[in-house]
């Protein structure tokens, strides 16, 4: 297959994933998003320019996230490999659970998918697929990809990435307190048991399965449906004070996650009932350095692509 064009935009979204119970499995993409232009090379060269989150910090050449996705992308379409320059406007944060990781390899595949010329050999279900191995699993990948809330699962047989989207209630909204410090997801993850009593796995599937009920008709059941006992706990020894904020904030009676591996904190509300969530967060948080507090829309739409004429 050859290429079809030679400059594209790819702009996808911030995601947080877990939401309380859905360990793995439950995902929402945030109206926060990172802008990457491709441009196709007659050369071998790579290039990589980078402005916002992560400049002077990701790699500039073929290791770069967005570069292995976008070739692995073009090896199963069956597309020749090229030079490439990659233009990266990066506004999501990296180390703090908002699916920056998800967010480059989703945006890596879908940009060539916007460069060959059948667009059909990358199909929603091949992104997920191959998003997902160079993440290791679905969760962020999902929303990303899909936009809205997204329930993702791997298949027993193949162990192929499945998704489906759910239409979001227009009445959610969503609040991220993020922190100055990050913590890397391969930690936040080591300090999990082997086991959990039964007790607990019931009580989140339960939880999992109203919350998919919270996030789609029933935004008053939000405080409820996002209660977790699978991996928040065992996570708070890494990221003591996210812990104690959720803790605060779900004492005062507002939704509050980890936001995936954390450490940001996700808080999600219901717009037809009264909005008390920046004044306790301003009472609890107010004015402090260490936390960044961003009202987040829900992002709808998932990664957009676009084809580009080069001047």
């Amino acid at each position: 297959m050859q290429l079809g064009a030679d400059h594209v935009r790819v702009r996808v979204p911030a995601t947080s994933a877990n939401l309380g119970p859905g360990f793995d499995a439950l995902g929402l993409a945030l109206a926060l998003h990172d802008l990457i232009e491709v441009r196709a090379l007659a050369s071998d060269a790579v290039v990589v320019d980078v402005v916002g989150e992560g400049a002077g910090e990701v790699p500039g050449d073929e290791s770069h996230l967005v570069v292995r996705a976008l070739r692995t992308a073009l090896d199963v379409a069956g597309a020749p490999q090229t030079g490439l320059h990659l233009s990266c406007v990066n506004r999501i944060p990296h180390g703090r659970g908002l699916g920056s990781s998800a967010a480059a390899a989703v945006a890596g595949i879908v940009a060539a998918r916007a460069l060959v010329a059948d667009p059909t050999a990358l199909d929603d279900a091949t992104v997920l697929d191959l998003a997902s191995e160079l993440e290791g699993h679905p969760d962020n990948a999902a929303p990303a990809l899909l936009g809205g809330a997204t329930v993702a699962w791997l298949t027993g047989t193949t162990g192929g990435a499945r998704a489906a989207r759910l239409d979001v209630h227009p009445d959610v909204r969503a609040t991220v307190l993020v922190p100055s410090a990050r913590l890397a997801t391969s930690r936040a993850r080591g300090v999990l048991p082997q086991t959990v009593p039964h007790a607990d796995a019931a009580f989140n599937a339960g939880r999992a399965a109203l919350l998919v009920e919270a996030l789609t008709r029933r935004p008053d059941l939000l405080l409820e449906a996002t209660e977790d006992r699978l991996h928040q706990g065992y996570r708070s020894d890494v990221m003591p004070s996210t812990f104690e904020l959720v803790q605060a904030l779900r004492a005062e009676g507002l939704a509050a996650t980890v936001s995936g591996a954390g450490p940001t904190v996700l808080v999600l509300d219901d717009a037809a009932g009264p909005d008390r969530v920046g004044q306790v967060v301003a009472e609890l948080v107010g004015g402090a350095a260490d936390w960044e507090v961003r009202a987040i829309e829900i992002d709808q739409r998932g990664v957009v692509a676009e084809r580009l004429r080069t001047a």
